[in-house]
């Protein structure tokens, strides 16, 4: 009995909890952004518009058309890609939102290996 009560208790704390998720506070917008990979930390300020963003990082700009899937994933697709990773298009997905950030993966269309990041909307 002491076990299905510790199991009902579990269940309903947990049931309870909902990560928020108010991705539309952050389809546009000017944001920074931070990536680690493989320990190194990127960091990038982007503005994103109902169809298009603009990222600079490391001294380059990129424009990418953005797509979006539902409300919390989105599809960018390079404009002029340099290279043949540049025309993969990523594919992105909001996993929590707070009042002024959001947690997010990604990864190119495809692919299985998904990275995270933080990005903070400043505007």
């Amino acid at each position: 009995m002491k076990h299905i009560i510790c199991i009902v208790l579990l269940f309903s704390i947990t049931s309870c909890y909902q990560i928020e998720r108010n991705c539309t506070d952050f389809q546009t917008g000017t944001f920074y952004s931070e990536i680690t990979i493989d320990g190194i930390l990127y960091k990038s300020h982007f503005v994103r518009t109902n169809n298009l963003q603009i990222e600079r990082y490391n001294n380059n700009i990129d424009s990418s058309q953005v797509r979006w899937i539902n409300d919390c994933e989105v599809v960018f697709k390079t404009i002029n890609p340099k290279n043949m990773a540049e025309q993969k298009d990523i594919h992105l997905k909001i996993l929590v939102t707070t009042d002024s950030t959001y947690t997010f993966e990604y990864s190119y269309v495809g692919e299985k290996t998904k990275q995270k990041g933080i990005a903070t909307k400043l505007k």
